[in-house]
Parts: structure tokens; C-alpha cells; sequence
């Protein structure tokens, strides 16, 4: 890999990163294991309200809303106001019409994925995010499949691109670096 397609940094940054939610929608949510589901729930959910307090930029896709349904509704409550949420046919989140010129325009290059499936719209995101030279970390207990085989195949194919595999406390931590960090307080208060 060329030196342009690196980022020096291996941690998630603050001042670096953007969280892409991809397809937490209410016809996808509704297949999925209980259990599953709730993880992802309550991880995604960890990461959008830390993003919103440590000022990271926020992007939310949506596959099909006229038959998959809109995003769940306990996710677009944690939104702030100027997230924008692109409806996309591609399985690749950079498919959707704005996203990708809107993440060149931000000048971050690290991307952050949460959401679903595992397999398809989180795998192709991440490997065309990767191919455009962009740091990309999945969150491993923010993402899930129908399928858990389908889920492991995509962590570790992911694994073998060069994709960072994450978890969410990793993610947050990396963001705030230091226990002395001004949001350090706020944060802790939403893990416990």
C-alpha cells in the first residue's frame, strides 16, 4: 500500500474521524436476532452520543427506504440536527448520491462503520472507503448479519484488507485519549 493510502495514526481520532451508520433500518432491524440486534442497538447508540458530544461529524445511510423502512426511530432521536441521511440502491455506502463528496469536503480521512449487514453494506463500504485512502475501523459489536457465519466471514475478510476490527469502548477511549479530556465525565456517564 502506498504511503498516501495510510494514515500515520493508528488510533481512532477525534479530530480525524467521522461515524458512518449504515442501514439501521426498521424491515432490516426486524429480521435480526433479539439479542444481536439489541448489541447493536445499544452500541451504535454509545457511538452517535459520544460523537455528538466530542464534535465528531455524523452520516447515516439508508438502503431502500420504500421497502426497507426509514431508520429506527431509537437512532434518529441521537442525530443532531445537521446530520444528513442519504438513501442509497448501492450496497456501498459511497454509492449514495452526496455521501462521498461530502466526506472529501470534510477533509477527514478516517471513517468509522456502524450498523448493517455485516457481509454486504458494511463490507463493501469499507473495502471502497479503504480503496479512496480512507483509515477505516469497523465496529465489531456495532455491526451484525442475519447470519453469524455471515458475520465472522466479513470481520475476517475485513481483517485480511487491512480494515481495523474495533470494538466500541476502543473506539471512544481513542477518541478521548486522556482521562483529563474536558467530555471525559460525560462520556463515562453513558458506558456505566
Amino acid at each position: 500500500m502506498s504511503s498516501s493510502n495510510t494514515n500515520s495514526n493508528l488510533l481512532c481520532d477525534i479530530n480525524d474521524a467521522s461515524l458512518l451508520i449504515i442501514d439501521i433500518q426498521t424491515h432490516l432491524t426486524a429480521a435480526m436476532p433479539v439479542k444481536v440486534l439489541a448489541r447493536l442497538q445499544r452500541n451504535a447508540g454509545l457511538l452517535l452520543k459520544t460523537a455528538g458530544l466530542l464534535d465528531v461529524s455524523i452520516y447515516v445511510t439508508e438502503q431502500y427506504p420504500q421497502g426497507l423502512g426509514n431508520t429506527e426511530p431509537e437512532i434518529l432521536k441521537l442525530l443532531p440536527e445537521d446530520a444528513n441521511v442519504y438513501e442509497k440502491t448501492t450496497f456501498s455506502a459511497i454509492g449514495a448520491d452526496g455521501l462521498l463528496a461530502k466526506l472529501e469536503e470534510s477533509g477527514r480521512k478516517q471513517v468509522v462503520l456502524a450498523g448493517m449487514e455485516a457481509h454486504v453494506c458494511i463490507l463493501q463500504s469499507a473495502l471502497n472507503l479503504l480503496e479512496r485512502g480512507y483509515q477505516v475501523f469497523v465496529v465489531a459489536d456495532a455491526v451484525c448479519s442475519r447470519q453469524r457465519e455471515s458475520y465472522e466471514n466479513a470481520l475476517l475478510r475485513l481483517r485480511r484488507q487491512n480494515v481495523a476490527i474495533c470494538d466500541t469502548e476502543s473506539v471512544i477511549f481513542e477518541w478521548l485519549r486522556d482521562a483529563k479530556h474536558a467530555q471525559f465525565k460525560s462520556v463515562q456517564g453513558l458506558l456505566k
